[in-house]
């Protein structure tokens, strides 16, 4: 929720910890590997001091230890998680010196650590980027033959978000959709290591005749801006998503009077509360939707992370910190919300969902609803049997369950782990298929 992470990569430099005995001065590269594994011990248990003991005279100027805190404690955790395991680091040189590469996985997604180091041994940067997508995965999906991607931006005070219209081959006017993504300081894509799933789904439904909208969550466009901010729930999710709507209809070949939302996740959670404030939507679309979205959630997530064992058993450490920040708003007062950040997100944001239901809030809409669940998504998926008993024999509400796909949509390992979010993969097609199937069968609002 704080600064936005860099989606190129997020430049520090840190460092930590004198060589072990054994280790050479004239053996730069068993110095760096050393140092990197220091880095990484420090930053995980919260001794940020230590961890700018090594900076270089440019980097600790630049990066003092408060800096490298929020980085580690706030900024990576709002685009990828909390902190669950590493990976076996790697040496590479650059410009003639070495540089450690260890593979981090986090709740929500995987980055690369990369500690690069000088000829004295001070550590020069700390690079945070996306894992490099393997030779062998799965390309980027290309926009089928005739299919067009125009900038738009989303006018939402105080600002713009910039956004993209996707639109189908002929003239119109289409059939169109906002696409609202998850948590986190999202951009229209919902990257998450080299995967885009709104990209898939923006695709996907323009190949089948409807129109999207996506754009870059006001967390992603505005990060720096709303850092220490007391944000709330619709200020990063709902008002920029009724803005998108607005905007939607007032462009060329869309047919205003089928207009729906789509959301993943937190955006399938608000989903309810934006088609009611919109109040004149065609129908709705609910990808990994969970009931609700609080720190009870997330310690459930935690758990499964913990219970899959081997180096994921660490997660299960952060589980007190994320107990007594849900116990903390608990008895916090909302109309004087206490200050700080509660497990990398202020008060206000929580208490904001505190009284929020999207089950409750769907019960009283009037309009159609699909409610789509990748059945072995370790995130949100038990909330799906929830769903399936209050809506159970509605003819408004659609659900349907996939077998093997995770909360992206795409398939999952056996079990399900936070290391499939840094596979790359698509959405699985059918998923699309009958999204647009749904809609398309939808009547216009008059």
């Amino acid at each position: 929720m704080q600064n936005r992470m860099m989606q190129a990569c997020l430049l520090l430099v840190a460092m930590l910890a004198g060589a072990p005995a054994h280790a050479r001065a004239d053996d730069p590269a068993t110095l760096c590997r050393t140092r990197s594994a220091a880095v990484l011990k420090a930053l995980r248990s919260g001794r940020y001091a230590d961890a700018t003991r090594h900076f270089d005279a440019r980097m600790s100027a630049a990066l003092p230890a408060s800096k490298l805190a929020e980085v580690w404690s706030t900024m990576l955790p709002a685009k990828v998680g909390a902190f669950v395991s590493d990976g076996s680091p790697s040496v590479t040189q650059a410009g003639g010196m070495p540089v450690v590469q260890t593979p981090l996985h986090f709740a929500q997604g995987a980055l690369m650590m990369r500690v690069a180091c000088q000829a004295d041994g001070s550590i020069g940067g700390l690079f945070f980027a996306p894992l490099p997508v393997e030779a062998d995965a799965a390309p980027a999906a290309a926009p089928p033959h005739g299919i067009r991607e125009v900038a738009v931006d989303v006018p939402s005070p105080p600002g713009k978000l910039p956004g993209v219209l996707t639109l189908p081959a002929g003239k119109g006017p289409f059939p169109a959709a906002v696409l609202v993504a998850g948590s986190g300081p999202n951009d229209m894509d919902e990257t998450i290591g080299p995967n885009k799933p709104l990209r898939d789904i923006a695709l996907g439904l323009a190949e089948a005749g409807i129109a999207t909208l996506r754009y870059d969550k006001r967390t992603h466009a505005y990060g720096p801006q709303l850092a220490d901010q007391p944000i709330t729930i619709d200020q990063e999710v709902t008002d920029d998503a009724l803005a998108a709507l607005h905007q939607l209809r007032t462009l060329p070949h869309v047919d205003p009077s089928r207009i729906f939302v789509v959301g993943h996740s937190l955006g399938a959670l608000m989903a309810p509360r934006i088609t009611q404030r919109d109040g004149h939507l065609a129908g709705a679309v609910l990808l990994a939707a969970p009931e609700r979205m609080n720190l009870e959630l997330v310690t459930r997530q935690m758990r499964y992370i913990e219970s899959l064992g081997g180096a994921y058993a660490a997660a299960g450490k952060q589980i007190p910190a994320v107990e007594a920040a849900r116990d903390a708003i608990a008895r916090a007062d909302p109309g004087h919300p206490p200050q700080g950040l509660f497990f990398h997100a202020p008060a206000a944001y929580w208490l904001s969902l505190r009284d929020y239901d999207a089950i409750d809030t769907a019960r009283a809409l009037h309009l159609p609803l699909l409610v789509l669940q990748g059945l072995a998504d370790y995130q949100v998926g038990p909330d799906f049997a929830r769903w399936q008993q209050a809506f159970h024999g509605s003819h408004r509400v659609s659900l349907h369950g996939y077998p093997g796909l995770s909360h992206l949509f795409m398939p999952a390992g056996a079990p399900p782990s936070p290391a499939d979010y840094g596979k790359a993969g698509h959405v699985d097609p059918g998923v699309i298929h009958d999204i647009a199937a749904w809609m398309l069968a939808r009547h216009a609002v008059r």
